[in-house]
């Protein structure tokens, strides 16, 4: 089905109006801090001419950002992820407190898919997080698809990764219960700047290399026209023996003119393609016989997408004004191999799924500043007009003996067919209200969803909608510059997705939680960090029902659960100690997580597939133009325990096939060594590590229909080279 991208009457109206607000002159009045100090409210207001709009907080992201956000935010930049030796955002994102990320399994086991779960929401294919790249989301449907089957971006284009936890959910949406996660591309240099760089990941076992090549270039005229061209991939074999090459390329063309001082217009074409073979979950037996052998030698998956992005800003001193449109095209097909059930036992089919997806959205943002003697206004309004439409398919051959046939000549009938689309307005408001050393801010987000899906072979169609107004407060006290206190409520909304939608049998609901948070920024003398307690309460959660006995993939409600913890880090430079020490370095952080049942046949126990233990540590050491990191991780154990609307069971033992039972909780420690030859060798910078240094043997599972066990990344040697013009 083509979807009829028309804007509404309402979306044009609303565009109108934002423009004619950016015009109108601000209202101007006393000066006074939208940032206040401790210092006595009489000497805070000598810095009051300073102020200046905030706007799109999601913009610019930097510490100072972070220590003004009240909410749990971590912002992970460039240099760290070459430090840490990462070849993709998962490694990344292992760093973050309250991030939790699977390796690579089940029908999202390949290097194209993202699996990230927060304070111990699913991680399978991050369903829940408002996953964003520059603003725009990366779910090919943010609404009827959210998950990351398909994640269409590179590691290697990428300047920084922002983490926003809580006290997101007015301004981003819908999926937010997660919290918002922005991948920040590259900007466009003021001068002419040009790079390249490699990574080779080699794996002890199997031999396998995997290689990561960028390549940048860019820059700017003295007219305030600019351009870049971004390139990434991904290249070669995994770790496991079989069945798992990757081939990644990820292309970005932006481009800016800086119209005035206040004004400027950019725009974005991204093209993304990948294909990734999927190994496949095994057995206990075949696990025990050799964890990096694949038995599935037709499973993979593939997906392409294409990108268009306009903005236009406008920033000064008292409003910030923005239009965002853009569009999307994407695809993901994906074969994997299903296991027969009774008379159909020890054969298998092998199955498709083609799917396409096309989006458009217009978004207009507003913030104005409104000074008073006492106290200072930022009152920001935004609307989204979003429409998307899918067209989804699914084939299957007959079943066969494994290993009698090339199941890729076999006939492969459509035997599933259903369109779907998606009309969502959503419009916001909010006020931060500084007022001594204090800052206030309460909003609403009300969500109009209209839902549709069609079956293309009876002609049924179901139509839902949705109206959920999202209240949220947040409140910061500024201790000092440094040091900030901060508490938040909010409440969070998941639509019914088109496969949700189809299976009208189970009675499924759209998902509502609230959210809270108290905690606190501090970065002076060398120290920096953060401590949050987070819950989260959901009056009823989907969970996606494993077809591991061969059955389809089918969703359930899990009725009331809750999710609460502690988030930490803690960073200090040594440097502040002593000059002796300048260069040297440390971090940690450690995540606390219980998130469980409320009722049913599984009440008071943990939730599936995550951990409430995690914790990271690290150090780093920088001379003259060496540089050593040394990193650790570790995560404590995590259950998949089956499903409780079918089973009173809650199972700790390994079942037959490996989908269930618990999972043992492992540490790992990586290092790396650096040297960087400077100017006169063209700034050439060669590294070499070691990940998972000492060999750690460990594993995760997978219930869906690409069932087992999955072994994870064995000691794995790299070599990265980067040179910079």
């Amino acid at each position: 089905m083509q979807p009829a991208f028309r804007l509404t009457g309402g979306a044009i109206g609303a565009a109108l109006l934002f423009a004619q607000l950016a015009a109108m002159p601000a209202h101007a009045a006393e000066p006074v801090s939208a940032a206040p100090a401790a210092a006595p409210a009489a000497n805070a207001e000598a810095t009051l001419n300073t102020v200046t709009v905030v706007g799109n907080w999601l913009e610019n992201a930097n510490e100072a950002k972070v220590l003004e956000h009240p909410g749990a935010r971590t912002i992970v930049d460039r240099e760290t992820f070459a430090e840490a030796g990462a070849n993709n955002v998962r490694e990344v994102l292992r760093r973050i407190p309250g991030v939790q990320v699977q390796e690579n399994n089940g029908t999202g086991g390949s290097d194209v898919s993202l699996n990230v779960g927060v304070r111990g929401l699913a991680s399978r294919l991050s369903p829940r997080s408002t996953i964003l790249m520059d603003g725009i989301p990366l779910a090919v449907a943010p609404y009827g698809q959210p998950q990351l089957s398909m994640a269409p971006l590179s590691l290697g284009n990428l300047e920084t990764i922002d983490v926003v936890r809580g006290a997101g959910s007015v301004r981003y949406g819908p999926q937010n219960v997660g919290g918002i996660i922005n991948f920040v591309t590259r900007p466009i240099p003021q001068t002419f700047a040009a790079d390249a760089s490699i990574e080779t990941d080699i794996y002890s076992h199997g031999g396998n290399v995997k290689t990561n090549p960028t390549a940048f270039i860019g820059g700017t005229n003295e007219q305030g026209l600019g351009g870049a061209l971004l390139y990434s991939g991904i290249h070669g074999n995994g770790y496991r023996a079989s069945n798992d090459h990757v081939n990644i390329d990820d292309l970005l063309l932006k481009g800016a003119y800086r119209i005035s001082k206040t004004d400027s217009l950019s725009a974005a074409f991204h093209y993304y393609e990948g294909t990734a073979g999927m190994p496949g979950g095994l057995t206990p037996a075949q696990y025990a016989a050799d964890p990096f052998q694949s038995v599935r030698p037709f499973d993979n998956f593939s997906g392409r997408r294409h990108d268009f992005s306009l903005k236009y800003s406008h920033n000064d001193a008292d409003r910030k004004f923005e239009v965002l449109t853009y569009y999307t095209d994407s695809f993901r097909g994906s074969n994997i191999e299903q296991e027969g059930t009774g008379a159909q036992a020890g054969r298998r089919r092998l199955t498709a799924a083609p799917r396409n997806y096309h989006t458009f959205a217009v978004e207009p943002r507003y913030s104005q500043l409104f000074r008073g003697d006492s106290m200072s206004h930022e009152v920001s309004v935004g609307y989204r007009f979003l429409r998307e439409a899918s067209d989804e398919q699914a084939a299957r051959t007959a079943y066969y003996v494994p290993g009698s046939v090339d199941a890729t000549t076999l006939a492969s009938p459509v035997y599933q067919w259903r369109t779907g689309g998606t009309t969502a307005n959503a419009v916001y408001i909010d006020d931060t209200i500084n007022v001594g050393n204090w800052t206030i801010t309460p909003g609403l987000r009300y969500e109009f969803i209209r839902s549709n899906v069609t079956d293309r072979f009876t002609n049924v169609r179901r139509d839902v909608s949705s109206d959920e107004p999202l209240p949220s407060l947040a409140v910061m006290y500024h201790v000092s510059d440094q040091w900030k206190l901060f508490a938040n409520a909010g409440v969070s909304f998941g639509p019914l997705q088109y496969f949700q939608i189809a299976q009208t049998t189970n009675g499924l609901t759209p998902e509502k939680a609230k959210t809270y948070e108290v905690g606190t920024h501090f970065n002076a003398n060398g120290w920096g960090g953060e401590l949050t307690l987070f819950n989260i309460d959901f009056d009823d959660e989907l969970q996606l029902r494993g077809g591991t006995g061969g059955a389809p993939d089918a969703w359930t409600n899990l009725g009331a659960t809750t999710h609460r913890g502690v988030e930490s880090s803690l960073r200090y430079d040594f440097g502040a100690l002593d000059k002796a020490l300048m260069g040297l370095s440390a971090y940690a952080t450690y995540t606390y997580t219980e998130a469980t049942y409320n009722q049913g046949n599984f009440a008071g126990r943990d939730l599936p597939f995550y951990s409430r233990h995690v914790a990271t540590v690290g150090m780093r050491y920088a001379r003259n133009r060496w540089s050593l990191n040394v990193d650790g991780f570790a995560q404590s154990k995590q259950h998949s325990p089956g499903d409780p609307s079918t089973s009173t069971t809650y199972q700790t033992a390994e079942s037959a096939n490996g989908a269930l039972g618990d999972i043992p909780g492992y540490a790992l420690m990586n290092l790396r060594v650096g040297y960087d030859f400077g100017k006169a060798a063209q700034n050439l910078k060669l590294a070499v590590g070691v990940k998972n240094v000492f060999d750690r043997r460990y594993f995760t599972r997978s219930t869906d229909n690409n069932a087992g066990k999955y072994v994870g990344m064995p000691r794995t040697f790299y070599i990265q080279a980067s040179l910079a013009y």
